[in-house]
This record gives C-alpha cells, sequence and structure tokens, in this order.
C-alpha cells in the first residue's frame, strides 16, 4: 500500500464565479483542497472537486507551489482484477491508483478504534 499524498492548498474561488455573485450577496470563499494521488506521485497534486456523470468526466483541482487550476479529466479506465472496482482517479494519473493508497488519516482512526474494540460487534453499551 502507498500512504496518501498529504499536500494541502487554499483554492480561490474560480474569477467567472465571483462575478457571477449577485449583488448584495457574499461572494464564493476560498477552500481547502488536499491531495489525493499516492504520496510518490510526480508533478501537480490533485483532488476530485466534482463529478459530470453524463460526460464521463470530472473536474479536479490541480496545483502545485505556485498556480493552481480546474481540469476537465476522463477517469482512469484501469479497474481492480481483485473486486472489479474502477479507478477513482484521472486517466493518466501518476503513481499507484486509489485502491492501493491509504489515507493516513484514516489509518490512523482505524488503529485507534481497533485498539478501544478489537473485536467489532454488536453494541453492548460499555465503554
Amino acid at each position: 500500500m502507498n500512504i496518501q499524498c498529504t499536500a494541502v492548498a487554499l483554492l480561490p474561488p474560480p474569477e467567472f464565479l465571483v462575478r457571477l455573485t449577485a449583488p448584495g450577496r457574499r461572494p464564493p470563499q476560498a477552500g481547502h483542497v488536499l491531495c489525493e494521488l499516492a504520496a510518490t506521485h510526480e508533478g501537480d497534486h490533485a483532488m476530485l472537486l466534482w463529478e459530470d456523470d453524463a460526460r464521463r468526466v470530472a473536474v479536479w483541482a490541480r496545483w502545485d507551489g505556485r498556480r493552481a487550476n480546474l481540469a476537465e479529466l476522463a477517469w482512469c479506465a484501469v479497474t481492480d482484477a481483485r473486486t472489479g472496482d474502477a479507478c477513482g482517479l484521472f486517466a493518466g494519473h501518476p503513481a499507484a491508483h486509489d485502491w492501493d493508497v491509504t489515507d493516513p488519516t484514516l489509518a490512523a482512526v482505524d488503529a485507534v478504534l481497533a485498539g478501544e474494540r478489537p473485536h467489532p460487534g454488536p453494541y453492548d453499551g460499555g465503554g
């Protein structure tokens, strides 16, 4: 397994969205994006923003240390031979497919929960 990249960036809203804001309304605010690629990736960081299922593409935030942009990218066509699940990253992505990437935050939470309740079962009301 590969650990997920932990790069985070503050992404300002696209200028066209700011211009479309109705008079007297609060304009869209900047938001944080977290890279979804494996930590060993080369090139830009990337995070899925929204999907366009009808066109079989998705809009991704792509960034490096100096700039950020939005890119409409097709889905990776590779499927996991074990499960048949499609990769949830974009076509041509660097490094590992999403099923081989472990989110370090979720892994840490899982480890704590496993220590507190090593044998999952029905809730027994205990502590």
